[in-house]
This record gives structure tokens, sequence and C-alpha cells, in this order.
């Protein structure tokens, strides 16, 4: 068995994680403008009924880009950016997460005490990225979640 680029890229994908948390978690850098690293009991979003929003997922089950559609707390449209990240969305063993999801997710892995478990907010309190490591000795259990271009649906007037 050859290490091969594949070694290299957990490598350098665990070194860029462990640069995140260390940036999540104070090591001489501030959050950019716009942005926190507040914890889950800080946040104030509230997920509203209705949203699209872009989601670019880097874990060993989900990775690609998708545009999602969400009502009433369930994706109900996913389409994805590329031929790999379509093949995903067509799946039907693939489960493309809400926003609301990716909360819970980060809660739990808070609450479960993983290595890394921290987030960026927009300043309304949405989430625009989220980082997670359950097991600092584990390899290829990294997740990285950005959340981009998200658009409350806009309700018309009855």
């Amino acid at each position: 068995m050859t290490a091969g680029p594949f070694r290299s890229r957990s490598a350098a994908a665990a070194a860029l994680l462990g640069a995140l948390a260390c940036a999540g978690a104070g090591c001489g850098s501030a959050p950019s403008a716009g942005a926190t690293a507040a914890a889950g009991p800080e946040r104030t979003w509230q997920e509203p009924a209705a949203y699209t929003y872009t989601l670019t997922s880097s874990t060993q089950v989900l990775a690609g880009t998708f545009r999602v559609e969400v009502r009433d707390g369930k994706v109900v449209g996913v389409a994805g950016a590329d031929a790999d990240s379509r093949r995903q969305a067509l799946d039907p063993h693939t489960e493309i997460p809400t926003i609301g999801k990716l909360l819970e997710t980060l809660d739990r892995a808070r609450a479960e005490h993983a290595h890394t478990a921290e987030a960026d907010y927009a300043d309304d309190g949405r989430p625009l990225r989220i980082v997670l490591d359950r097991d600092e000795n584990s390899i290829d259990d990294e997740a990285l979640y950005t959340i981009s271009s998200y658009e409350p649906a806009i309700r018309s007037a009855p």
C-alpha cells in the first residue's frame, strides 16, 4: 500500500483544521469582520420555514457544492454544482442537511466534547462555516461545511 497523494492531502487537511481550530480558540487571531466564533447558546438566528442556500461540504460522506432548497424544515430540492455533486444529489441515500440540521450537528459535537467544534457566524447569527473534528487521533473524521448564498424565502401577502 502506498502513502501517495491521499496521505499528503489528509495531512494537509489535518494541518488546516488545526489552524482553524487555533484561530477559533483565539490563538492570536481575531475572527473576520462580520463573523464571530460564538458558542451555541449565544446564537440568535432562528431557522426560517423556507429558504435556499449553497452548501460546500468536505466530509468523508458528503463532498461537493450543492444549492439547497428548504421548506418547513426539510430539504425539498438539491442541485449539484458539478458532475460529482449532481451524482450525489440524485443518490437517494445521500443526506443533504438543512442549516438547522448542521447547527444540531455542531451542538451535538460540542456536547460530546469533540476535539474541534467551531463555527463562524454572520451578523444576523446564521452560520457561515462549521468545522468539526470529533477525535484528534482519527483520520478522516473531519468535516468542513461552508454556507453561502443564503436567501430566506419571501412570503407573498394573502
